[in-house]
């Protein structure tokens, strides 16, 4: 039997799916769920083999949910939004169906994904996203992180700078520290480039955070942060920390 979950806020969206999947015996719906925090949770819990996700939902949209997923299952997104297809196909995604969908439309999708998984082709990495700049708002607004068990929204405002870390990037913040699986490049790409500056390699700073530019050694300087940290210029970064400033 093959496990699938439901994730979409709409009540009647979720039972057009279910309803489609009559004709796919050997698929079973083991939850439905109506925002990404109830599929995260779906997921751990099931461990389904494929899953419909809506994007635009409420606490969190479907690609943040994706994000905090270590081991993601088939997706195939169905959304009354066309902007996004381009990310969810970035994002590994089986297919993309746009509501209102057919039955014949639905059932393409479903046997696309079978003959991946019959092929053992099926790539279920979201591996891309750390890559794709945002394209919904919500996401330059904030970061959603996963913390221990729990789910948290960090304000871009409440973040004291971003760092590099391996395959990750160090989220700080007043509250401590996060990791998130994405890139510097994406935040460098995502966040208001007239508010955060990419002053190094390694970090990206918030403007409402800097309070003074210092010189170091070898005609190098610092950036000195309200939490005290100082945080190290490049060249091509303290050349663009002034532009931004104007100085």
């Amino acid at each position: 039997m093959i496990k699938c979950l439901i994730i979409d806020d709409e009540p009647l969206a979720r039972s057009l799916v279910a309803e489609y999947l009559q004709r796919h015996p050997a698929i079973q719906v083991v939850q439905e769920c109506g925002n990404g925090f109830e599929g995260l949770k779906a997921i751990q819990e099931h461990q389904p083999d494929l899953i419909f996700l809506d994007i635009q939902m409420p606490k969190i949209n479907g690609f943040e949910m994706l994000e905090l997923v270590e081991q993601p299952p088939g997706v195939i997104f169905t959304t009354a939004f066309d902007a996004y297809a381009l990310k969810a196909f970035e994002a590994n995604a089986v297919d993309y169906l746009l509501k209102p969908f057919s039955q014949e439309r639905f059932d393409a999708a479903v046997h696309k994904w079978l003959d991946k998984r019959h092929a053992n082709t099926a790539d279920n990495t979201p591996a891309n996203l750390g890559e794709v700049p945002a394209k919904q708002p919500e996401e330059q607004l904030r970061i959603v992180v996963r913390a221990a068990n729990d789910i948290r929204i960090i304000p871009v405002k409440d973040v004291l700078y971003l760092e590099a870390y391996d395959d990750y990037v160090k989220v700080h913040t007043p509250e401590g520290l996060f990791l998130k699986k994405k890139t510097m490049r994406y935040y460098e790409r995502t966040l208001d480039p007239n508010q955060f500056v990419r002053v190094h390699r390694s970090f990206i700073i918030p403007l409402t955070q800097l309070t003074r530019i210092e010189p170091s050694e070898k005609d190098c300087h610092v950036a000195l942060l309200k939490s005290g940290v100082r945080v190290p210029l490049s060249r091509s970064g303290y050349s663009r920390l002034r532009e931004v400033l104007g100085i």
